[in-house]
């Protein structure tokens, strides 16, 4: 899916990290021009969810109202629909030991896309919502509930980072 002039992949991943710093560095190192954000899957309400972060975050950036320097970073905050970095990577950041990943993926190049193929298993099923996750996580209401999905209330959070 493009998004403004971003060429943007979301891909769902298994796998078993050793080393956050390590998996950062060999991404960093990698990336070049790409920008590459892993959050943790579990936490991830659907594709919409993570389009709309990232259309949010992209915008940000050409207003110059980004609440982050990095848009990596700001991907992770706008998904996480979090003001603080902190708290934003506490939610959704990587975690040594078995994880589900979603690679949000801007403009990937073939390097990132072999390291991540290579160090992790495909599985799109982990980008699939568990709604007690969401609940507990997002802190979601019963009352939203019976109005709203999962993922359309995150959205609405994520777009009230810009108001609130």
């Amino acid at each position: 899916m493009n998004i403004f002039d971003y060429n943007v992949m979301v891909l769902g991943f298994t796998g078993d990290i050793d080393s956050v710093d390590g998996v950062l560095s060999k991404i960093n190192n990698l990336a070049g021009d790409s920008v590459v954000q892993l959050l943790n899957a579990d936490l991830i309400a659907g594709r919409k969810h993570i389009f709309h972060a990232v259309y949010q975050s992209v915008l940000a950036f050409s207003r110059n109202e980004n609440l982050a320097n990095d848009l990596g970073v700001e991907i992770c905050l706008r998904c996480s629909a979090q003001r603080q970095i902190s708290k934003a990577f506490q939610l959704l950041g990587l975690k040594e030991g078995k994880m589900n990943l979603c690679a949000i993926l801007l403009n990937p190049n073939n390097d990132i896309l072999d390291y991540l193929n290579t160090c992790f298993t495909r599985s799109d099923d982990v980008l699939l919502p568990i709604e007690s996750n969401l609940i507990d996580a997002f802190d979601i209401s019963s009352e939203e509930l019976t109005c709203y999905t999962c993922e359309d209330i995150i959205i609405d959070k994520i777009s009230r980072l810009v108001v609130d």
